[in-house]
């Protein structure tokens, strides 16, 4: 692993690293706040995974959440959002190729060969950042906004025991029946629709659910309202008396002043769930 950046940020150290993926077949770069207390002790994780044309950088240095995070002691992680690199397959579009890894494996030519974004945020991530930094493997909770957002919510439930909250602001949240879903499920997964559903939040809410609670936030002025379905999710958590709440922020977009105007509450919530 090959250290980037260090700087002293709110008390702790906010870091940029790079490695070696095992299951992308490239290196990839994360970003990664360690607070005081991780000089002592082992803290817990928080994981915020971005959205569509984002790297590592950009929740990192918008969503203002290192502040938070400190008078929590937590950590925060913030992975790349794709494969990159001179030979790894791209397309001309914003929402596919790298840059729109959608946090699955993808089957499909030419994305099968590095576009394992579902083992790198669930095995090959972790396996670096447990063996690198003070981090408490066994409390952890997860974030992340639009498609990052649709990535945190699947994960969650996929992942049972992993995660003792979720949340997300302006998920993705009915991917398997919307342009932003559709796209990209059909070009890395396949066209059977029966392999999407693995995917999509709110076929997952309504199959298993989480079994800890679950914070959704979504503005209603999202310019990106038609394609992200949140009342799919909204359904399928009143149908199943899901835990949780699903705020619809009245006048708020789909911009990280959103993110940053409700990351305090996130991570409030996450640090309770973690405290637990």
């Amino acid at each position: 692993m090959e250290t980037l950046s260090e700087n002293n940020c709110f008390g702790g150290v906010q870091g940029v690293y790079r490695h070696a993926s095992v299951s992308t077949g490239c290196d990839m770069t994360f970003g990664l706040f360690l607070p005081a207390q991780a000089r002592r002790h082992p803290v817990p994780l928080l994981w915020y995974l971005s959205g569509l044309t984002c790297t590592h950088e950009n929740a990192m240095t918008k969503a203002h959440a290192q502040a938070h995070a400190a008078a929590h002691g937590l950590a925060l992680v913030f992975p790349d959002t794709s494969p990159r690199g001179d030979g790894v397959a791209d397309d001309q579009a914003y929402d596919l190729g790298q840059g729109a890894g959608f946090y699955v494996n993808a089957s499909q030519s030419p994305w099968a060969a590095h576009f394992r974004m579902w083992d790198y945020i669930s095995d090959d991530l972790p396996r670096v950042l447990t063996a690198n930094f003070a981090l408490d493997e066994g409390r952890q909770a997860i974030t992340g906004h639009s498609m990052g957002g649709h990535g945190a919510l699947t994960l969650a439930m996929r992942l049972p025991g992993r995660f003792a909250s979720v949340s997300a602001f302006a998920p993705i949240a009915n991917p398997s029946e919307s342009d932003w879903g559709r796209k990209q499920f059909s070009a890395y997964l396949g066209d059977d629709p029966a392999q999407w559903a693995a995917h999509d939040s709110t076929c997952l809410m309504q199959q298993n659910g989480f079994a800890g609670e679950v914070l959704i936030d979504q503005g209603s002025k999202d310019q990106f309202l038609d394609l992200l379905r949140p009342e799919a999710l909204a359904h399928a958590m009143a149908a199943r008396r899901q835990p949780g709440v699903f705020r619809m922020q009245p006048g708020y977009d789909h911009s990280y002043f959103f993110v940053s105007t409700f990351i305090a509450d996130h991570i409030a919530f996450h640090a309770r769930a973690l405290a637990q």
